[in-house]
């Protein structure tokens, strides 16, 4: 450890890498990558230093070594740890965290450098969204669709499954709003187009995470089926999975300690 380091000791560091270990639920993935930008935000581990071995710290956050290293991964590419390897080597906080923000959608890198959201601003949003996605998703559940909306709705799930890295929050946003036409309220209609500019607003200063891609998908899709089916308390349940998932990843990269 660096001289003039305020790092844990390793008995009180177990104790907070527990504390802050994910939840049990349907997004392990992305709670786990939440869970380690805490570490990182909270400084119980300090840039330069290192996190426990796989192992260790796999069992130390109760979740598996190939989620683990996943999101590790990921947090590699976007600039917050680095791994090294061979003797020494370990999972390092990176001394600029998130000087590099890895594989995003084309925008100045310079808007990363500024893109700190307060904790208060983040749950603002968050809130907002979770009400009226749920609502919008049980509402459509509820409605006698004809062959044409099935047709449409059918018709974004696919385009949204098919879209590309640089396409996905654009596609995404048009799926979702599907979602709010089908239910025939207007007023909802505008409600889900400010929840996605709002939601989009963080989105975009945030890395694209393949994994969380292919696990939104699996959540749009059972939220499909469950409005297809006319199943309105499990597109609800559906749909609350898919926000709390993104809500993880936005609260480890946004939101302040």
């Amino acid at each position: 450890m660096s001289e003039g380091s305020e790092a844990l000791a390793p008995s009180s560091q177990v104790t907070a890498l527990r504390a802050i270990a994910p939840a049990r639920s349907g997004n392990i993935f992305e709670e786990t990558i939440e869970c380690l930008l805490q570490i990182i935000r909270l400084g119980i581990i300090p840039p330069g230093q290192h996190f426990p071995p796989e192992r260790e710290l796999a069992e130390q956050l109760r979740v598996s070594r190939a989620t683990l290293r996943e999101a590790i991964s990921e947090l590699q590419t976007a600039g917050w740890v680095n791994v090294r390897r061979g003797r020494g080597g370990g999972t390092f906080v990176s001394r600029s965290l998130a000087d590099s923000w890895g594989n995003t959608t084309a925008h100045d890198p310079g808007v990363h450098e500024t893109a700190g959201f307060s904790p208060a601003e983040v749950e603002d949003t968050l809130t907002w969204r979770r009400v009226i996605e749920m609502g919008v998703a049980e509402v459509a559940a509820g409605q006698d669709l004809t062959a044409p909306q099935r047709s449409q709705l059918a018709a974004a799930m696919d385009t949204s499954r098919q879209s590309s890295l640089a396409e996905y929050r654009r596609l995404d946003s048009q799926l979702h709003l599907t979602w709010a036409q089908v239910t025939g309220s207007p007023s909802l209609v505008r409600s889900m187009v400010e929840s996605r500019t709002r939601a989009n607003k963080l989105l975009e200063r945030i890395p694209m995470i393949e994994p969380n891609l292919a696990h939104s998908h699996e959540q749009h899709q059972r939220v499909h089926n469950a409005i297809l089916a006319g199943d309105a308390g499990a597109a609800r349940t559906a749909m609350a999975e898919h926000l709390d998932g993104t809500a993880a990843l936005l609260r480890g990269f946004l939101a302040e300690p």
